[in-house]
């Protein structure tokens, strides 16, 4: 079989871990070339929550209640989905972190993730914006049939949808890149708030760089340690051995 690459997309009743109420799957192969292309192996399946849908979640989805009644709980439906008969070599996901929480080790088999959004930041920065919908419109992937796509967050068509920016990405860089990238936290281009929003982190002078390393929000926690690493400030923090060990 070739090598595979399943691309996962949920839609919640909530934020419980059991709270899906849909899942998506597009797989992305790589072909006798070594090229990446979408597959035909695509689909959805309701899920039943066990509780009713927020009205916040409907709003997004519009996923109604009596749809998912009786379509099986999250813990049975799952694992075939995750773990297919033709094996994958990863799971991927925009924005994956969403995704793990209810795609649990145990439902998975222990998959590898991608998260095309941490991937997006990395191979194109220059863009302004990196959710999934605005990928696809910034970018234009080739192929991609808009109304397969339609209606979005609903969990095939976005599937299918990340799953073009996916093929991209494999087709630029190698699978084990894409997976380093997404291990660590997201590598943002610019400054996304506070009085420097829109500014490159080059413009940050070391004092504030500190600051915004040591605050809360991981994404800019490791971006700016990032940049004050390319400096040689931090490594040199590091690195350096203590002025009493020295004395002794």
């Amino acid at each position: 079989m070739p090598p595979r690459i399943r691309v996962i997309d949920l839609e919640t009743a909530g934020n419980g871990p059991q709270d899906v109420c849909e899942i998506g799957w597009q797989d992305v192969v790589r072909d006798a070339s070594g090229v990446w292309r979408l597959d035909q192996a695509r689909g959805a399946r309701f899920v039943d929550p066990g509780r009713p849908i927020s009205p916040d979640t409907m709003a997004i989805h519009h996923i109604q209640e009596a749809w998912v009644q009786g379509a099986g709980y999250w813990k049975t439906v799952a694992p075939p989905i995750l773990r297919p008969d033709a094996g994958v070599i990863a799971l991927a996901a925009h924005r994956a972190s969403f995704e793990q929480r209810y795609c649990t080790q145990t439902l998975s088999g222990g998959a590898d993730w991608i998260c095309t959004w941490k991937c997006a930041l990395r191979l194109w920065p220059a863009l302004p914006r990196f959710s999934n919908q605005m990928l696809r419109y910034l970018r234009r992937p080739e192929g991609l049939v808009h109304e397969l796509g339609l209606p979005a967050h609903r969990a095939l068509p976005d599937a299918y949808v990340t799953a073009h920016h996916l093929r991209d990405m494999l087709n630029l860089t190698t699978v084990d890149q894409l997976l380093a990238w997404s291990r660590e936290p997201g590598l943002l281009p610019r400054v996304p708030a506070g009085p420097e929003r829109g500014k490159a982190w080059s413009a940050l002078d070391v004092d504030r760089l500190q600051t915004l390393m040591s605050g809360r929000d991981l994404d800019i926690a490791f971006t700016a340690a990032t940049e004050l690493r390319r400096r040689g400030v931090l490594a040199d923090k590091i690195t350096r051995k203590p002025d009493q060990g020295q004395l002794l």
